[in-house]
């Protein structure tokens, strides 16, 4: 079978993995959430948002390949596989899935090696990251990936902050980000609190946490919502950061 040579990304997750995977120019079609993602190096045609594509303008388009992820756009993906068009799927969770998902995205693209070889680029920066952060002694951290109300990241977030060298005691690896109180936040104490606000980049305000009636008094930082909510190469850039930040 054939190489895809028109690509439709509806994930922004699968456009950053596509731009490193050297195939941007392979994209036709994109959602408003991707454009960012490719600086100028392509420029498809936008199709709408994240979980409102417009199928019939992706059908005009005549993919070879279809790529969505994760469980909230399972009806999306269904969608597209009933007009019959193939589909490459993500469903990530956890950090080392987040990363086999580069090479599983390769192999779709008919492009293993380069798959595997951005596989492997992620797992040593994470291994250099692990070796320059204590493993004893870690600061407790607080990530919040939305703000209304207040939810504690989940997924590959907590694996990130424990290669980042901190505690995480909110959510377990590969669990859905969930609601937390303000007594269980104070009861974890936490030392950093991370702001990663869905859809916002880096606008976050501090005082979403400073402002709380919480009886904690946590360094407070705003990172880009797509260097910790997105299952991407991004994520191997936010854990740098993350490590940065905590020591």
């Amino acid at each position: 079978m054939s190489a895809p040579a028109r690509i439709v990304s509806l994930e922004p997750a699968a456009t950053v993995t596509l731009r490193e995977l050297g195939v941007a120019d392979r994209l036709v079609g994109v959602t408003a959430h991707c454009r960012d993602e490719l600086d100028g190096a392509a420029t498809p045609t936008v199709l709408g948002g994240w979980l409102t594509p417009d199928l019939d303008r992706l059908d005009a388009l005549d993919p070879d390949l279809v790529c969505t992820g994760d469980a909230l756009q399972a009806e999306v993906r269904n969608a597209v596989r009933d007009r019959g068009l193939p589909v490459h799927h993500t469903t990530a969770d956890t950090l080392d899935s987040v990363i086999e998902s580069f090479s599983a995205l390769g192999r779709a693209i008919r492009r293993p090696e380069a798959g595997e070889r951005l596989a492997e680029r992620s797992r040593d920066r994470l291994d250099r990251v692990r070796e320059r952060v204590p493993e004893t002694d870690r600061p407790t951290v607080y990530c919040e990936e939305w703000a209304d109300p207040p939810m504690a990241a989940g997924n590959w977030v907590p694996d990130a902050v424990t290669t980042a060298g901190g505690r995480y005691p909110f959510v377990d690896p590969g669990e859905r980000s969930r609601p937390v109180d303000g007594d269980e936040v104070e009861a974890a104490a936490p030392d950093h609190a991370v702001l990663h606000i869905c859809g916002r980049g880096e606008c976050a305000d501090p005082a979403t946490v400073t402002d709380r009636e919480w009886a904690v008094d946590p360094a407070v930082h705003v990172l880009d919502d797509s260097l910790l909510n997105q299952p991407s190469p991004n994520l191997i850039d936010g854990i740098e950061r993350l490590a940065d930040l905590l020591h």
